[in-house]
């Protein structure tokens, strides 16, 4: 019998990574979809096979995920529902205390109070560390400074606390930032290349960035859904860091990808103050050495790799041929395999 897995969130950037990398392996995926998002459903459409269940439902229902579990019956649980950002969560501190705090919380009562006590995986993220000394592993102190980190924070602790109150198998991946052509667009790294698309189809002139120099450790969604997946075929359940233990700045991130297709990113870069955050970390960098050591987990994608291929989907989602404004060096350069969503989309 095939292994069954829920994942919450599925119709997110790493749900769908995560949906593929399970069905590959032969599982049988089952997918929460939130019910306003239930028409947003682009990155999972590629995925349509006899193997994979959608249901409606909302990380704010209690009763709706206890059924969902008995229903499912899954095997592994990878709770992936979040607010989309963290900046709009001070914009909306109670909405994202709902759905990434209390819906995690109510996802392991869920499972506890169920007759199958399937192995459960919650995205934690690097947010959570704040101020806190570099590298940042598994034994750092944790100083969250948005009411995103904070909401994540609780319901970290919750997967701990139920691990060792009930016995539940029930682990946590503390992940650093990761992207992907999927990422939405009101993220940073998103907003840089489909910006740069959107430069070179005439349709905007300018970009507006808030601070240029924050850091941040960023890897590759497709790489750390792997990680998950091998936190939950352990023996024994644990926390890990999942990060490429490099951070590099947003100034950084503009650079490499308009020196892509050779344009000076000064430019077309503005600084706007009203995109700052109330309280941001200087820098978030992360120290994988246990993943690496337990799990045998390396990121696959370098930083270079990453910026390519998202700049590469862009422009192909623009209806640009990349190879006729990408520079020579750069496109010979090939990265992984272009993300198949969004070919199709841009038609090609």
């Amino acid at each position: 019998m095939a292994p069954t897995a829920l994942i919450t969130g599925i119709s997110g950037q790493d749900g769908s990574y995560m949906a593929e990398l399970l069905l590959g392996k032969g599982y049988d995926v089952h997918g929460l979809v939130r019910r306003s998002t239930s028409l947003d459903r682009s990155h999972i459409d590629h995925l349509k096979q006899p193997r994979l269940f959608l249901h409606d439902g909302d990380m704010t229902d209690s009763e709706g995920l206890k059924r969902l579990i008995e229903i499912t019956r899954p095997d592994e649980v990878y709770n992936l529902a979040t607010q989309r950002h963290a900046q709009i969560a001070f914009d909306q501190p109670e909405n994202v205390g709902e759905t990434d705090g209390l819906g995690a919380a109510r996802l392991l009562e869920a499972i506890q109070t169920a007759t199958i006590k399937p192995r459960f995986f919650q995205a934690s993220t690097s947010e959570m560390f704040g101020t806190a000394p570099l590298p940042q592993n598994e034994a750092t102190p944790f100083r969250p400074l948005n009411p995103y980190a904070i909401a994540k924070l609780y319901a970290h602790w919750m997967t701990v606390m139920y691990r060792e109150a009930y016995g539940l198998f029930a682990c946590t991946g503390i992940l650093f930032n990761h992207e992907s052509p999927r990422r939405h667009e009101n993220f940073v790294t998103r907003k840089v290349t489909r910006g740069i698309a959107m430069i070179l189809a005439g349709k905007v002139a300018k970009l507006q960035f808030g601070n240029l120099e924050s850091r941040r450790d960023w890897g590759h969604a497709r790489d750390y859904v792997e990680a998950m997946w091998l936190m939950l075929q352990e023996p024994n359940p644990d926390d890990y860091v999942i990060a490429s233990g490099e951070s590099r700045s947003v100034r950084d991130f503009i650079d490499t990808a308009f020196s892509l297709v050779g344009l000076d990113w000064r430019s077309y870069v503005e600084v706007d103050k009203t995109y700052l955050r109330p309280t941001d970390a200087p820098e978030l960098r992360g120290d994988a050495s246990k993943a690496a050591r337990v799990l045998g987990w390396k990121p696959k994608t370098s930083f270079a790799e990453l910026v390519h291929e998202m700049v590469v989907q862009d422009l192909l989602l623009e209806g640009i041929d990349p190879a006729r404004h990408m520079r020579s060096e750069k496109t010979s350069h090939a990265g992984p395999a272009p993300d198949r969503l969004v070919r199709r989309r841009a038609g090609v």
